[in-house]
């Protein structure tokens, strides 16, 4: 696998002070199928974790012919240890905008909606006042397009989204069988495009800079910069934007205490990674892809209680309506608390395992089927702290 020295990018919060829409006026101007093939040429994937691409994603909804179609934020960030959309909506609300009037330009949308997480609904005011600018500017580009916020109810399984748009429609939020897609079939039953909130940020970047330009960041395969929340066992916690492709040795070299022994890449529900894989880790789409989350432990954590704790969390959250999911994470938290307690032998992991596998394949969403993730690889790498 392809991979690089650690290096630190200003693309996405560059210029943060200005509130003009230039890069959106510009971009206006160009024949959509155009700017969807400069997307595509960027490399650019979902940076919510997904990694599907974006350009695709634009042009399939474009291809699908309907009498309205809708443009979605997804702004529910609930994945442990990521903060990095609300610094974006806080710092430049105005690029994530223009990416979704951009969107919206190229797919025929006339709606757009910011899906916020319930926790953020203390920023209303500030992307209201960010909204009624971007509403005049629209209007003098003659293009039109309007936003408007959505708050979530609070739940995790929000963040997938079928389910965000179950919720929208006033319905509890429960994940959708698929296929039909979002794109083919979402919002009220229309083409609908739902990005991340940095997606959308990046695409914005990319047309001001360009695709060229932008893809010679990271690797063939994991193009451009990510933006990464560092929480845990470091001394400089908080946001930085990193060229993608880099190793995990590199970052826990930068960011670690030099105490670390492992990283949980991409949250609860990511994989964790322990010192002697980081130098063979990359963090890319060619490696381990992520949404943002990286959080470090050094030596003086216990990984049984991390473990418990990220069970925990899903055990909670789990939407409870596929038998999987909502039996699963319940059997995993009891069946690991028996073994600490001797209750359970030690051989029963196995039998955790093949669920935890089980789970991975027959889950109804990506909750369900992510908690394997974290499970087996703490299990496989630090089995000695889990049974003794």
């Amino acid at each position: 696998m392809e991979s690089h020295e650690l290096k630190r990018i200003d693309l996405i919060f560059s210029n943060y002070t200005t509130s003009k829409y230039k890069v959106l006026e510009r971009t206006l101007q160009r024949d959509p199928d155009e700017i969807i093939n400069e997307l595509m040429d960027s490399g650019l994937k979902g940076r919510g974790n997904a990694g599907f691409p974006t350009g695709l994603k634009w042009k399939f909804a474009r291809r699908n012919e309907a009498e309205t179609h809708y443009v979605i934020c997804n702004a529910n960030e609930s994945e442990t240890g990521t903060f990095k959309d609300r610094e974006i909506l806080e710092r430049v609300p105005r690029k994530v905008l223009s990416g979704m009037a951009i969107c919206a330009y190229c797919t025929g949308a006339r709606k757009g909606i910011i899906y916020l997480r319930q926790e953020y609904a203390y920023m209303m005011e500030h992307l209201q006042n960010e909204l009624n600018i971007f509403h005049q500017h629209v209007k003098e580009f003659n293009f039109d397009f309007t936003v408007e916020i959505f708050l979530g109810s609070g739940s995790y399984v929000s963040g997938e989204e079928s389910a965000m748009l179950d919720s929208i429609e006033g319905y509890r939020a429960e994940p959708r069988n698929k296929p039909p897609y979002p794109i083919t079939k979402g919002l009220f039953d229309m083409p609908t495009v739902v990005n991340n909130v940095e997606t959308f940020a990046t695409a914005q970047v990319i047309f001001r800079i360009g695709a060229e330009e932008y893809s010679k960041l990271g690797t063939p395969l994991s193009p451009g910069s990510k933006l990464f929340t560092l929480s845990g066992d470091t001394p400089k916690p908080g946001i930085h934007e990193l060229e993608l492709g880099m190793t995990l040795q590199d970052f826990v070299k930068e960011f670690g205490d030099n105490n670390t022994k492992a990283v949980q890449v991409g949250g609860a529900s990511g994989y964790c990674i322990p010192q002697k894989l980081f130098a063979e880790t990359v963090i890319g789409f060619e490696g381990i892809p992520t949404g943002g989350s990286m959080i470090l432990f050094n030596n003086s954590r216990s990984m049984y209680k991390v473990l418990h704790e990220y069970l925990r969390f899903f055990t909670e959250e789990s939407c409870g309506l596929c038998t999987p999911c909502r039996i699963g994470t319940q059997q995993l938290l009891k069946g690991v608390e028996a073994v600490k307690k001797g209750e359970r032998p030690v051989s029963y992991i196995d039998v955790l395992i093949k669920l935890a596998l089980s789970m991975k394949s027959s889950a109804k969403c990506g909750l369900g089927q992510s908690v394997a993730n974290p499970f087996i690889s703490i299990i496989d790498n630090f089995k000695e702290e889990i049974l003794y």
